[in-house]
């Protein structure tokens, strides 16, 4: 189990010259640094609240 604070409910896109990269910013993706869609998890959570998410995806909210 891991403590992600979230920065971002989305990745980061970076554009080189063929093709974007999606960086993770959401702190879930099994695919480190890269976007593998974990952050859709993501979606309802409180901007200023802090949640764990185990190794299955299970959230709960801390504080």
């Amino acid at each position: 189990m891991r403590k992600v604070v979230r920065s971002d409910q989305g990745p980061l896109e970076i554009k080189p010259q063929d093709k974007s990269v999606w960086i993770c910013m959401c702190g879930l993706s099994k695919n480190q640094p890269f976007c593998d869609g974990s952050h859709k998890m993501t979606r309802d959570e409180v901007t200023g609240k802090t949640y764990l998410y185990d190794e299955e995806g299970h959230r709960q909210e801390l504080d």
